[in-house]
């Protein structure tokens, strides 16, 4: 019986073929991908599929709600086989070849990668399908080192989703993450995309991170160590390397002891280096190389300042230097002599790039130097300063307003009577004058008139008083148009003499008019 039942097998086996086919390689994002198990012969066969993943190695049966179905519907990637067997008489068909399924993910791009000063950061979601109702979601990553994850938390303006693929995020000037969210009600599903950053090379007080030695660019035979600072006592440092998709630990490529992580730097790498805090922030990043040549350009890991002396090495592993040395920035020449060393002695923007040296044929890798720029404040300067020539301006005009009514009235000239052979003439020594000024009165409504009272007292002999109609003078200050440029003044002078002698006739009292410019030094 046994002998019976194995050379059915054997038979089964022999004559049998199982071949596995897919409708598509692709399974769409929210979409499903048909398989067919088809085995040669007979119809009534029992079907099992299994899958297997990079995550999960090793072969997994999937579950199946009718296992006669020779076709079935899967959403999930991977690589998956079949098998059909057979109940009567029990066989069992070879395993059939294998089927890779890729799985379509949410894909989220970033640009710019790299920040520069106050840039707009645009974030889009990949979805190949744009008609299917899909609605946007948008979150803010958060590190939180205790559990190695991250948290999420919506962007504003996307609690209810967008309909455009896109978001521009407005003022980012640190290291950030973002990942965004595709859904759609009919048929109901929603895909996450993986954490993208944007990284900042500008480096702020809460959360830094430092390079030992300070360098871009390392032999595989260096120490290198990653330092994190800040206000926070957990600590992280992660890694992007250029060739692959997915983010790690310091754990992957070294060893992290409290807030320092030390780099296995014993294979060729590049990777960009930041820490993660445990209050949930990010510091600047750091572009690091690991080189296994035999040259490598000293350049500093971190933005250098706008002004300061910079100095660019050119470093071999073992040899000396027999010939001449190369330096590029941005593939241009610019110093090709004996020197090992290029120096900038006040560094700008325009020294901002990508430089590399070059020594007897080999060629270091190419290190970007990031210029930071000095901040000025011009504007907050300029305020302040137009603040406060408004303010003098202000106070000058109110100045002159209220010292105008007084200017007017002050005329010191010598006043001469032609009525005698005798000269008399008022004399600041002689005299003390007393102003009582009267508001300006309009004539007519277009004529501003002005008097002011003027008391003379006579000190040259006590006892001897004047009245006041005596020893007055009145000016009649009268303002013409706008076009007209002359102001009159008239002055009524009564002079006495000494109280022995007699008083000159009436013709004595003489008018005298004062031409008066406006816009003279007086201040009108």
């Amino acid at each position: 019986m046994g002998h019976t039942l194995l050379g059915v097998l054997g038979l089964f086996s022999g004559r049998r073929t199982v071949t596995l086919t897919a409708d598509r390689p692709v399974i769409p994002l929210g979409g499903s991908v048909t398989l067919t198990c088809s085995v040669e012969g007979p119809d009534g066969f029992i079907y099992d599929w299994y899958r297997e993943t990079s995550d999960s190695p090793g072969k997994t049966l999937v579950p199946s709600e009718n296992v006669h179905e020779s076709s079935r519907v899967i959403s999930q990637g991977g690589n998956y086989t079949c098998i059909g067997r057979s109940s009567e008489p029990y066989a069992i068909a070879p395993e059939s070849n294998a089927v890779f399924i890729e799985e379509t993910e949410l894909l989220l791009t970033v640009s710019p990668s790299w920040l520069s000063a106050a840039a707009s950061v645009t974030l889009t979601c990949s979805v190949t399908d744009q008609s299917a109702g899909w609605r946007f979601y948008w979150y803010n990553t958060v590190p939180d080192p205790s559990n190695n994850y991250y948290s999420y938390e919506l962007l504003p303006g996307s609690s209810s989703g967008t309909e455009q693929d896109f978001y521009i995020v407005h003022g980012q000037t640190h290291t950030a993450g973002y990942m965004c969210r595709a859904e759609r009600e009919d048929p109901v599903f929603y895909s996450d995309s993986r954490p993208k950053l944007v990284w900042s090379a500008d480096v702020h007080s809460s959360a830094s991170l430092t390079v030992s030695p300070d360098r871009a660019q390392h032999f595989t035979s260096d120490s290198v160590s990653l330092s994190c600072e800040g206000n926070s006592a957990e600590w992280r440092v992660k890694k992007l390397s250029t060739e692959d998709r997915y983010l790690s630990d310091c754990s992957f490529s070294g060893t992290m002891t409290g807030s320092t992580c030390k780099l296995n730097s014993s294979w060729a790498s590049e990777a960009v280096y930041w820490c993660e805090s445990g209050s949930g922030e990010f510091s600047n990043a750091v572009n690091i190389s690991v080189q296994d040549g035999d040259v490598i350009l000293l350049s500093p890991a971190r933005p250098v300042t706008e002004g300061d002396s910079v100095s660019l090495s050119c470093k071999l592993k073992s040899q000396t230097f027999t010939s001449t040395v190369f330096f590029y920035h941005n593939e241009k020449l610019i110093q090709n002599d004996s020197r090992q060393e290029f120096k900038i002695s006040a560094v700008s923007k325009s020294d901002e790039g990508f430089y590399k040296c070059q020594h007897s044929g080999q060629e270091s890798a190419k290190s970007w130097m990031s210029v930071q720029a000095v901040s000025r404040p011009e504007s907050s300067s300029l305020l302040i300063v137009g603040l406060i020539c408004g303010i003098v301006l202000i106070i000058l005009l109110l100045l002159l307003y209220r010292y105008r009514p007084s200017k007017d009235a002050w005329f010191n000239r010598p006043i001469q009577s032609e009525s005698s052979n005798t000269d008399h003439a008022v004399n600041q020594n002689e005299a003390q004058c007393d102003t009582h000024s009267s508001p300006p009165h309009a004539e007519g409504g277009s004529q501003d008139v002005t008097y002011s009272s003027i008391e003379l007292k006579n000190i040259e002999k006590k006892g001897t008083q004047h009245t006041p109609e005596e020893s007055s003078v009145y000016s009649d200050v009268r303002t013409r148009a706008a076009d007209d440029h002359l102001m009159y003044v008239q002055v009524n002078c009564h002079n006495k003499g000494k109280g022995k002698k007699k008083q000159a006739p009436a013709a004595a009292d003489e008018t005298v008019y004062s031409e008066v410019k406006l816009g003279s030094s007086i201040g009108l």
